[in-house]
């Protein structure tokens, strides 16, 4: 990690540019160093930053949050939620897909890479953004949360008429960074197949952020990958 010193779009590295200057971030980054000698970390090195680098600070339209990183080999690639072409998509994706489905009308894709998104303006952003192999939040609480609530606050304070969509309880306790006067915040229950039937499925929020969009203006997603 000591040689990956942030690869990160000009706009963010702007924006946070005092964040990578902390103490939280030189220990964050010590930290990931002792992690790679001993464990398999995903995602790659290149890829840790991919949710800043697909989509620029002015670019942002919408943020989905999600919490870590998937951590099985071949899944993670830096956005929230996203595999590869050729991964098998995740319960949540599927999930995610099928309400898609219900509330545009939009056929289920085959793969389940969310870079069209991210190039249209969704910030695909999870919490913590690195995971040991096989170990589900395992980099929590290591500093990663700090930047991210940091991205956060500076999108919520620095621009307007952001669609924030917060699902699960993990994502809802950000609400508190986000001036709900100048943005749309919409939360339900996560897609996960533990709680998609409590609010997830028919919360139509996809096109309920495109009306958002534009009411204000501004182009809408199209949610097809």
């Amino acid at each position: 990690m000591s040689k990956v010193n942030p690869v990160i779009e000009k706009s963010w590295k702007d924006i946070l540019g005092e964040e990578f200057d902390a103490t939280y971030f030189a220990q964050l980054k010590e930290f990931l160093v002792g992690e790679k000698l001993k464990f398999t970390i995903y995602p790659a090195g290149p890829q840790i930053f991919s949710a800043f680098n697909f989509t620029s600070f002015y670019q942002v339209k919408v943020v989905i949050l999600g919490q870590d990183p998937y951590h099985g080999p071949g899944q993670a690639h830096g956005l929230c939620f996203s595999v590869p072409e050729g991964v098998a998509q995740p319960p949540s994706l599927k999930n995610i897909f099928k309400e898609i489905n219900s509330d545009l009308g939009h056929e289920i894709p085959k793969h389940g890479n969310l870079e069209k998104w991210a190039k249209q303006g969704v910030l695909l952003l999870n919490a913590t953004l690195t995971v040991r192999a096989r170990q589900a939040g395992s980099h929590q609480n290591r500093g990663w949360e700090m930047f991210t609530d940091a991205a956060i606050r500076r999108l919520s304070e620095q621009r307007q008429n952001l669609v924030f969509l917060l699902w699960g309880n993990y994502a809802m306790a950000k609400e508190p960074l986000i001036d709900s006067s100048k943005h749309l915040i919409l939360k339900s229950a996560h897609p996960s197949p533990f709680s998609v039937h409590r609010g997830f499925f028919g919360n139509r929020h996809f096109s309920k952020t495109n009306n958002y969009l534009k009411d204000h203006g501004i182009g809408e997603v199209d949610w097809r990958v």
